[in-house]
């Protein structure tokens, strides 16, 4: 006969057919119990925060619609979300009849899973409810003492709002290790042994998505904050924080913190992003504590910037030449300044050290790659049937993208997956390249040259200003007419601008 400390008597009446379990199936029927009973009571909590918190805080007037919207977000589709996986649950246990064993679950989870995407989005939001949360009840006692009087509901035992907007994360993942638990009870064979498996999978998923999307969204908001806190003058005047890198993607804040410079000890405020590290100052001291801490939106502070942001394709970071000196301190090598500044302790050192030198390998690694990748392309000329030599000279009229009515332009030269890139000119509408370059090529009725200008950006990807195509079988026409001349391309897909070439198409002599 069975325990009362065995968990399978919570959900099996019938201990004769309990009895004829092995302890491995009564393990496993006890855990299906358990992922069947906390749904139910996950749903009871969703569906009380409505009726208890949500009808009464809408009806009173206090918030805002946007401001309800921030806190309860998208509350509604969870609802729907566990309500539906909760009815799936209770018609599987009905199929095989109330308090008998559940022989196949795995299958369900997984399709059910698959349908918990609004997670995603009230996860990444729920910093910001809770924010807004606190904001209020600290600013309005009113509002606090109105949200005291509603949480003395029964049916709250005795929980704030704020506990139970952490549910929803809690579930979900809580999901992985109930999923877990049943697996490693379903023994090798089991016709739920597959399912599980993949429902284990997207219950992992689901949960890297959430914490993905609540680190983007946290690194969203932090760029916003120095947007509004720094000011950007002289050259990063029009920087914007949350525009995409020129190479590396998004822009992402790896790290931040107060910093000083070792000499005159000034204190500096440091922001590592993937592609430069930025130092700045502020003008009155930050002690980045309370209402002022770094990041806070009640921070009132203005920062200004200390140097021209430093790419990390272009720094050095060095220990000191003792490093068993107590002493914090680290030196960034930037082409031919050395700045050595100190941390507040050895572990922030650490760590700061440690970041730059990991984001540097990465943007230094990821633009050798790219180099690899064109230089690789263009090496392939075995299977050629000719070449083409390209002489970009100048380019006239082009598209003005800077405050002061000029560009940065530069080239790019492709055909297929061959690739070459000049040099920008700086501060010009009218450059002169004077670039020479050759292609392979392979098939004269197919290959297109292409001739791309671009305006070089550091901050973010580079400006498009104009493409002009020619075919190799229009050069050929060309050439047997006039030789291999100077060229005008007119610049398509924008306002203004042409580009002067000069072509010469050597075929090898088979296929002349």
């Amino acid at each position: 006969m069975t325990t009362e400390s065995d968990p399978s008597q919570q959900w099996c009446a019938d201990l004769i057919t309990l009895d004829t379990m092995t302890p491995q199936e009564r393990k496993r029927q006890g855990y299906i119990h358990e992922l069947f009973h906390t749904e139910e009571t996950y749903v009871d909590d969703l569906e009380l925060v409505l009726e208890v918190f949500h009808k009464p805080m809408s009806e009173s007037g206090r918030l805002t619609e946007a401001e309800m919207a921030t806190i309860f977000v998208n509350w509604r589709e969870l609802i729907m979300c566990n309500t539906r996986l909760l009815n799936a649950l209770r018609e599987r246990k009905q199929t095989g009849g109330e308090n008998m064993p559940v022989q196949l679950i795995g299958d369900l989870l997984a399709s059910e899973l698959a349908h918990m995407q609004p997670y995603v989005c009230f996860c990444s939001s729920q910093l910001n409810a809770a924010t807004l949360l606190q904001a209020k009840t600290h600013s309005q006692p009113e509002f606090k003492d109105f949200l005291k009087k509603v949480a003395t509901n029964y049916r709250c035992k005795g929980m704030p709002l704020s506990s139970f907007l952490l549910k929803p994360m809690q579930r979900l993942t809580r999901y992985p290790l109930l999923i877990k638990n049943i697996l490693e009870h379903t023994p090798e064979g089991h016709e739920d042994r597959e399912p599980l498996r993949e429902a284990l999978e997207r219950a992992e998923e689901l949960c890297s998505q959430v914490n993905e999307a609540v680190r983007e969204k946290e690194n969203a908001d932090r760029l916003e904050w120095i947007q509004n806190h720094i000011q950007c003058e002289g050259p990063i005047e029009h920087l914007v924080f949350s525009s995409l890198t020129n190479c590396l993607g998004p822009r992402k804040l790896l790290h931040s913190g107060r910093l000083f410079k070792t000499k005159s000890s000034r204190e500096l405020w440091a922001f590592l992003f993937n592609d430069f590290l930025l130092l700045t100052h502020s003008a009155k001291p930050f002690s980045s504590s309370g209402s002022e801490k770094l990041f806070s939106p009640k921070t009132s502070i203005q920062l200004k910037i200390y140097k021209t942001p430093l790419f990390l394709n272009e720094v050095l970071v060095k220990m000191p030449a003792d490093p068993s000196s107590d002493e914090p301190l680290f030196h960034v090598s930037h082409i031919d300044r050395v700045y050595t500044l100190k941390t507040e302790t050895l572990s922030e050192r650490t760590a700061w050290v440690q970041k730059i030198k990991a984001a540097s390998e990465h943007f230094i690694e990821t633009e050798k790659k790219k180099r690899e990748k064109a230089y690789q392309a263009r090496s392939l000329k075995s299977s050629g049937i000719g070449r083409l030599l390209v002489a970009v000279i100048e380019a006239q009229e082009l598209k003005a993208c800077k405050p002061n009515g000029k560009s940065n332009p530069y080239c790019e030269l492709t055909m297929g997956a061959q690739c070459y890139t000049s040099r920008p000119v700086l501060d010009t509408l009218n450059p002169k390249w004077n670039f020479n370059c050759q292609f392979f090529i392979r098939d004269i009725y197919q290959d297109v040259l292409s001739i791309t200008v671009f305006e070089k950006d550091q901050f973010s990807p580079d400006d498009f200003l104009g493409r002009a195509e020619v075919p190799v079988a229009t050069i050929k026409k060309d050439m047997e007419s006039k030789g291999a001349a100077t060229r005008r391309l007119l610049l398509h897909e924008v306002p203004t601008g042409e580009v002067s070439v000069k072509l010469d198409l050597q075929l090898y002599e088979a296929t002349k």
